[in-house]
């Protein structure tokens, strides 16, 4: 049976470290981790123009699995969010975009999973709160 997940996506460090915001999504657990960059991207109107990885650890410093790139244990497009959640004990989801910036993402999954509705497809924005971090503060001449 697929599941809904709800996801609290944190901003918890990057270029601009005073930057305040955080999301509430509900994804199906069949969502890959691709797509959840994406989406990430997306909500945060980022350029996608940087590598990027999601890591498992106790801490941002305390990476115990890696995936994605640059070589991450398996294809991002292929880790389902199902595989991944329930998380170890003490261990959280991390994306980390652009490793010059490290624009770093905290991303909790709520204990509450609900039976997939069948209308859901990508993710589904439940809350935002906050101020949206600008990828290039400063650079308003660029282009």
């Amino acid at each position: 049976m697929t599941t809904t997940l709800t996801l609290d996506v944190k901003l918890c460090g990057g270029r601009t470290s005073g930057a305040s915001w955080a999301a509430l999504i509900e994804v199906t657990g069949s969502f890959t981790l691709s797509e959840l960059h994406s989406t990430i991207q997306r909500l945060v109107d980022f350029d996608d123009d940087h590598l990027h990885e999601f890591f498992v650890g106790r801490n941002w410093r305390d990476r115990k699995i890696t995936f994605g790139e640059p070589d991450g244990d398996g294809s991002e497009e292929e880790v389902q969010l199902s595989s991944i959640v329930p998380l170890p004990k003490n261990q959280k989801l991390y994306y980390n975009f652009d490793f010059g910036d490290n624009w770093l993402f905290e991303i909790a999954c709520l204990p509450q999973k609900k039976p997939a509705d069948r209308t859901l497809k990508g993710a589904t924005l439940i809350q935002e709160k906050g101020h949206k971090p600008i990828q290039y503060p400063g650079d308003d001449d660029e282009g």
